[in-house]
């Protein structure tokens, strides 16, 4: 568990690159145009977002991307997407991000939970409570 607020220094050596923050179901926003394409496919399809807002050189964004990718594959019916704050920084300040990783759930577009930091139990006690809203109120 835990958070990044600020990007730490560096020796020059960017071994973050090596991380997969993106794969099995988990689609990586570069634009915001294509943020608002995943934004209006789930609305369409009546799926539930689950937004990662992370950074490469966060180490607890690195540690809980596997359990992610993970949960892509598990729940096929959310859509998993991944931001990198450092690439589409005003974007993420739009959303008020203050600490890397930032989840936040969205239905439509809107926010309907949020979770700060790497906590992997707490993430997955949110999506359990999302699914089982969305069997409450099929589209």
């Amino acid at each position: 568990m835990g958070n990044c607020v600020t990007k730490p220094e560096t020796d020059g050596y960017d071994s973050d690159k090596n991380v997969e923050f993106s794969g099995g179901n988990v689609h990586l926003i570069t634009t915001k145009e294509s943020w608002d394409q995943k934004m209006a496919e789930a609305s369409r399809d009546g799926k539930i977002v689950i937004a990662n807002f992370s950074a490469t050189w966060c180490g607890p964004c690195k540690m809980i991307a596997p359990f992610y990718v993970e949960l892509s594959e598990k729940y096929p019916s959310l859509m998993f997407i991944v931001i990198d704050v450092e690439e589409l920084t005003e974007f993420s300040t739009s959303w008020d991000i203050k600490a890397t990783p930032t989840f936040f759930f969205l239905r439509d577009g809107q926010q309907i939970d949020k979770l700060v930091g790497a906590n992997k139990p707490e993430l997955q006690k949110k999506i359990t409570a999302v699914i089982d809203s969305t069997s409450q109120y099929p589209k």
